[in-house]
């Protein structure tokens, strides 16, 4: 455990406290009013941790494994609940813009996943640096919409239009940086796809599965 990685397990501790405050506010004893600053706080500490996790581990050479998985699954934890917890009033977000951003995450953290099994590592994207941008900046226009909303200077339909166009521009970003992502590493997706590495991965998972079976008889 690095400072580094204690700022990324931060973030992840970050993420359900959000998705609570925002969704059980009234049962917490949290006003409207004062909902939106809270939310603003705990944004405001996510973001500041992905900036510095990534900055420390690389300044004080204390990259490690641990934190090369945790990093991008709290970074898609931390953006995912964000926008999960906005699917409820008084943003009421379309559920399917949500899913643009699980099935993008998704789709390249298994690809990322499978290719260092295989021995390469893929490069991340100036794509997808921008996307974790747009996707912060979208949180924060929503919850800044939230505070003239709070004191009833916005109607709600206009809250929830306008945080609709912020999401969806951000998820067709989004789109784009996974496509650009696996169209990039589109050498390395090849061979995952070529009949040769099939073959190779059954024989090998034979070969397990045998070792397995005369260690379970010995």
């Amino acid at each position: 455990m690095t400072i580094a990685n204690y700022l990324t397990l931060l973030r992840l501790l970050i993420s359900p406290i959000f998705l609570l405050s925002y969704t059980a506010h009234e049962a917490l004893g949290i006003s409207p009013i004062v909902l939106p600053y809270l939310l603003l706080a705990l944004l405001a500490i996510s973001e500041l941790s992905d900036a510095c996790d990534g900055y420390l581990a690389r300044k004080y050479n204390q990259v490690t494994d641990l934190g090369k998985i945790l990093d991008p699954m709290a970074d898609s934890i931390s953006r995912i609940t964000v926008f999960l917890a906005f699917t409820q009033p008084p943003v009421s977000l379309p559920v399917f813009l949500i899913f643009i951003f699980l099935y993008r995450d998704s789709s390249v953290s298994t690809l990322r996943t499978v290719c260092a099994l295989r021995g390469f590592a893929l490069a991340a994207r100036l794509s997808g640096k921008i996307k974790a941008v747009i996707q912060a900046l979208a949180a924060l226009a929503i919850i800044l919409l939230m505070i003239p909303h709070s004191q009833g200077e916005i109607q709600t339909a206009t809250l929830q239009l306008v945080s609709t166009w912020i999401v969806s521009v951000a998820g067709v970003y989004t789109l784009f940086s996974g496509l650009d992502y696996i169209y990039a590493n589109r050498r390395y997706v090849a061979k995952l796809l070529t009949i040769p590495q099939a073959k190779d991965l059954a024989t090998r998972s034979r070969k397990y599965l045998k070792q397995m079976y005369l260690r379970s008889r010995a």
